[in-house]
C-alpha cells in the first residue's frame, strides 16, 4: 500500500501520523494551541495557530521517516468550526468551535419557527447553538459590519486545505454539520442559506469525502520533500472516521468515544433521523451514514476535577495527577456511596440539548470525600452517554457490539465502569487514534490499495474486551433511571442559572 499522512485536526491539537506501507504507524506528532475563553460562552481558536500545528506535525512524522516515500494524504477536522474570510481568503475572526455557546438565542429561535421540524430533517443536524447556521445567525445580529466585509464563510479544513493547494472545498461529511446543507440532496440548503441570509457562492465547493486535490504549493512541496502532485484526499469529520477506523461499520456495532468530549454513533446505510431531532445524522461516505449524539462533557469534567479538587495533587504530581486520580478511583466502589453527579460543566448537546445546562452533584453528605466526588463524576459522563445510547437504540435497533476509544481508555478504572454501566462487553482497541486511522483508510480505499471500507477490521490491531461485573451493573441499572429523572426535574431551571450567571 502507499504510505499515507493522516492529518486528524482537533479541536485541541492536531495529530498527525505517518502509516507505512503495511498499515502501521511509522510516526506521530501531536501539536496543541490555545483556546480562548475569556467571556460567558465563548471558545475560540486562532486559525494560524491550528495551520502552524498542521506544517509541524507534518514536517516532524516526515523528517522522523526520511526513507518513506509519502503516496498520499487524508484528513478529518472536529465539526462545527467557522471562521469568516475576506476576499482573499485572510481571516476576519477567530475559529469559532463548536463549544461556543453565544449563538444560543439564535438556536432558540430556530426551534421556535414552525418549520422547525422541516429544517432539522432535511440538514440531519439538531437546532443547536454549535452549528455554523446558528453562529452565522449570531452574528448577523450582533455584528452586522463584521457580516458586510466577509466574503467567504468557511471552516477549519476548508481554511487549511486552502492555505496547503489554493482549493477552496468542502467535504459532503464536514458540511453536513454545518446546519447549511441537505442531507437528502447533498447539497447547500435553500431554506438554511435563507434564515442565514447568506448564499452558495459565499461557501466552499461541495466534495465527496473521497475526493483527491493535487498541487501542493511548491514551497511546501520543496520543504517536504514531497511531489507537488502527491495525492491529497478531502476526507470526513472526525466523529464519523472514528467509526471507520474503529470498524464499527456493521449494523448493531456501535462506537463510544470519550475524549475531551464524547460522542455515541452507528453507521447505517441510510439516513435516519430522531422524531424529536435529538440525534445527528452525518454522512461518511457514498451509503454510509453516521447517526448518534454527541456530549460536551467527557474527558473535560475529569480535568475539572482535578484542577478544583485536587489542586495540591496536581501541582505536586503534575502530568502524573491523572494516574493518581484513577488509582483513587478505583477503590470507591460503584455507584460512589450514593452520590450522582451530574457533569454539565460546558453545557450539554445530546441528551439534554440545552447550552444552559448546568452540573450539579446529588446525594452530597458529611461522609463523602474527594474520591466519592471524583468517581461520581466519572460515572456521571458515563450515564450521559448510556442515556444518549438509548435513543440512539430507539432509533437504529440494539446494541450487539460496543467499540470504544479516546483518552478515557488510559484509566482502567474509567474503561470498567463504562463497561458496568452500559452493562455489556466493550472492546477497546491497543491503538486509541481512531479517527487518524479512519482518515487514513478513507485515502487508501480512494488510492486503490483496499477494496472496501470493511477492510478496516484488518488495520484496527490488538483488542482487550471487558466484561461487566454483575454487582457493579446491577447497581448501575438501579441507579441510571435516578440520574435520568433528576436530569428531566432539574432541567427547567437551568435558564433561571444561566441567567442570574
Amino acid at each position: 500500500m502507499h504510505a499515507m499522512l493522516s492529518i486528524d485536526i482537533g479541536t485541541t491539537s492536531t495529530k498527525v501520523i505517518l502509516y507505512n506501507g503495511n498499515g502501521q504507524v511509522a510516526a506521530s506528532a501531536n501539536n496543541g494551541y490555545p483556546l480562548y475563553q475569556t467571556t460567558p460562552g465563548m471558545a475560540e481558536e486562532n486559525p494560524a495557530d491550528i495551520y502552524q500545528a498542521v506544517l509541524t506535525g507534518i514536517q516532524t512524522v516526515i523528517t522522523a521517516c526520511p526513507d518513506l516515500s509519502v503516496g498520499g494524504l487524508s484528513f478529518s477536522a472536529a465539526m462545527h468550526s467557522l471562521i469568516l474570510l475576506d476576499d482573499t481568503y485572510q481571516p476576519l475572526t477567530r475559529m469559532y468551535t463548536w463549544a461556543d455557546n453565544r449563538a444560543k438565542q439564535a438556536a432558540a429561535a430556530f426551534r421556535a419557527r414552525p418549520d422547525a421540524h422541516d429544517l432539522y430533517v432535511r440538514t440531519g443536524t439538531p437546532l443547536q447553538p454549535m452549528t455554523p447556521l446558528a453562529k452565522i445567525c449570531w452574528l448577523q445580529k450582533t455584528q452586522p459590519a463584521l457580516i458586510q466585509a466577509t466574503r467567504w464563510f468557511a471552516d477549519i479544513k476548508s481554511y487549511v486545505l486552502y492555505r496547503l493547494t489554493g482549493q477552496f472545498v468542502l467535504d459532503y461529511s464536514l458540511a453536513n454539520a454545518t446546519g447549511l446543507f441537505n442531507l437528502h440532496e447533498l447539497n447547500w440548503d435553500p431554506l438554511a442559506l435563507k434564515i442565514a441570509r447568506i448564499t452558495t457562492d459565499q461557501l466552499p465547493q461541495l466534495v465527496d469525502t473521497t475526493t483527491v486535490l493535487t498541487g501542493l504549493r511548491p514551497e511546501l512541496a520543496t520543504k517536504w520533500q514531497l511531489d507537488p502532485q502527491t495525492p491529497i484526499v478531502v476526507g470526513a469529520s472526525d466523529g464519523c472516521l472514528s467509526n471507520l477506523g474503529l470498524n464499527a461499520l456493521q449494523p448493531g456495532v456501535a462506537a463510544l468515544t470519550i475524549g475531551t468530549s464524547g460522542a455515541v454513533r452507528v453507521v447505517t446505510d441510510q439516513p435516519q433521523l430522531d422524531a424529536h431531532g435529538r440525534l445527528f445524522c452525518y454522512y461518511l461516505a457514498p451509503d454510509r451514514w453516521v447517526v448518534g449524539g454527541p456530549v460536551n462533557n467527557g474527558g473535560n469534567v475529569l480535568a475539572w476535577v482535578r484542577d478544583q479538587l485536587f489542586t495540591p495533587e496536581r501541582d505536586h504530581y503534575g502530568k502524573q495527577t491523572l494516574a493518581y486520580l484513577s488509582d483513587l478511583i478505583a477503590q470507591v466502589p460503584a455507584g460512589s456511596h450514593g452520590l450522582l453527579m451530574h457533569p454539565y460543566l460546558n453545557g450539554e448537546r445530546a441528551p439534554l440539548w440545552d447550552a444552559n445546562a448546568r452540573g450539579a452533584y446529588f446525594g452530597l453528605t458529611a461522609q463523602h470525600t474527594r474520591a466519592d466526588m471524583a468517581r461520581a463524576a466519572l460515572e456521571g459522563v458515563t450515564f450521559n452517554l448510556y442515556h444518549v445510547a438509548q435513543l440512539v437504540q430507539q432509533l437504529t435497533g440494539p446494541f450487539v457490539s460496543l467499540q470504544a476509544t479516546g483518552g478515557f481508555a488510559n484509566s482502567a478504572p474509567w474503561r470498567q465502569l463504562l463497561t458496568d454501566i452500559f452493562d455489556m462487553p466493550v472492546t477497546i482497541p491497543t491503538n486509541f487514534e481512531s479517527t487518524c486511522l479512519g482518515a487514513a483508510l478513507l485515502g487508501w480505499q480512494r488510492l486503490g490499495d483496499v477494496t472496501d471500507l470493511t477492510a478496516s477490521a484488518e488495520f484496527v490491531g490488538p483488542e482487550t474486551t471487558l466484561q461487566p461485573d454483575p454487582t457493579a451493573a446491577a447497581t448501575y441499572q438501579k441507579l441510571a433511571p435516578l440520574y435520568t429523572e433528576l436530569a428531566r426535574t432539574y432541567q427547567p431551571l437551568f435558564q433561571q442559572l444561566a441567567e442570574f450567571h
